[in-house]
């Protein structure tokens, strides 16, 4: 099936993302959020990360317009009753998702492909509230979704080989190298970069090097952008201890078992550059 009208339920970071490229793609979209100022919030996110482009010359601001006017906010579930794909990007809460895809359920044609955004939750757990698990896909981008050029496209036991089919193109279709997997916790990405980012917290609880020499040894000598404390710190503390919780609740191996280190720093407030302070200070 060709998707050509996507709903995107939720504006934050990554639903506007989300919403942004799709309607960059050619695609009508409609964002729907919990209230007014919320889809106002969201709006203001995609147009000022558009304009930016426009200053940088890269994107026309006569685009920009047509891009912006491909998107349609609202307030009202039913008014992603008519879109052909449904994605939803909002708290990583399972009992919120399904209650969510419940009423997607009762509101969308048959045809409808769902898809959820999350990063560490079984799609196939959401997929169980609706009557339609062989239209049920994930969808995982990256932050930030403008930008990040992956999308992992998930698959449970029960999803149609031609609903993956066009998960997968319309992943292509908004610009994204799409990796295939089966539904498993951490699917591909989570999955080896978790491991790897404890090990590094557990390196430093052990004083093997400073969290400095642990990210410059990383980026010079493996040559990863970003070394593991400063990655945990734009990813999030908060963020890395949830997924991680959920992969060693699965899986039962110390790999995924959070570090005290971890969890004392969550406990005390310190999530990263979003709280102005994780394993490093931002906020001076």
């Amino acid at each position: 099936m060709q998707i050509q009208t996507v709903g995107v339920v939720g504006c934050g970071l990554m639903g506007s993302g989300i919403a942004q490229i799709s309607a960059q793609a050619g695609l009508a979209v409609v964002v729907r959020e919990v209230d007014e100022a919320q889809c106002q919030k969201g709006q203001g996110r995609i147009a000022g990360f558009l304009q930016k482009a426009v200053e940088k010359q890269k994107l026309a601001a006569e685009e920009k317009d047509r891009i912006l006017g491909r998107i349609r906010f609202t307030t009202a579930l039913a008014d992603l009753a008519s879109a052909d794909l449904v994605v939803e990007a909002i708290v990583e809460n399972l009992d919120a998702k399904r209650e969510l895809f419940a009423a997607l359920d009762g509101l969308c044609a048959p045809a409808t492909i769902f898809a959820s955004n999350t990063s560490s939750l079984a799609i196939g757990d959401m997929a169980a509230a609706t009557r339609r698990p062989e239209r049920f896909v994930g969808l995982h981008f990256f932050n930030p979704v403008p930008l990040m050029r992956l999308v992992e496209v998930v698959r449970t036991l029960d999803t149609a080989p031609d609903v993956f089919d066009a998960a997968c193109a319309f992943g292509a279709a908004v610009g994204k190298t799409v990796v295939r997997a089966k539904d498993s916790p951490g699917f591909v990405v989570n999955l080896l970069l978790v491991p790897y980012l404890l090990d590094a917290i557990r390196a430093l609880e052990a004083g093997v090097a400073s969290k400095e020499d642990i990210d410059a040894g990383m980026k010079l000598g493996c040559g990863y952008p970003m070394g593991p404390f400063e990655l945990l710190d734009f990813v999030g503390l908060d963020t890395t201890l949830y997924i991680a919780d959920i992969m060693f609740h699965e899986f039962k191996e110390y790999r995924y078992s959070a570090p005290p280190m971890l969890r004392r720093l969550v406990a005390a407030g310190r999530h990263g550059r979003k709280s102005g302070r994780g394993f490093y200070d931002y906020a001076r």
